[in-house]
């Protein structure tokens, strides 16, 4: 799983900053590029959450099933993170 919906390349970035008129525009991808960054780290931390919470309710419901499937989730969205890093 990909950590960013877009991709920047880091050529594309010098390509906006190395043209003087076009300042503003490497202003706009670079903080396009934080914003992405940011609600992407904030939504892998949400579902991080959301699958604790199922987590537990499958262990206290004892269904193994449903315990395996969202630690596995979990376990390759760390990675993913972990990767991303």
């Amino acid at each position: 799983m990909r950590s960013l919906d877009k991709y920047y390349s880091y050529t594309d970035f010098l390509k906006a900053v190395g043209q003087s008129k076009k300042v503003d525009e490497a202003e706009k991808l670079l903080n396009e590029i934080y914003l992405d960054l940011f609600l992407n780290r904030i939504q892998r931390m949400h579902r991080q959450e959301q699958l604790i919470v199922l987590i537990d309710r499958a262990l206290d419901e004892k269904d193994e099933n449903a315990f395996y499937q969202y630690a596995t989730e979990l376990n390759s969205l760390q990675q993913s993170e972990d990767e991303s890093y």
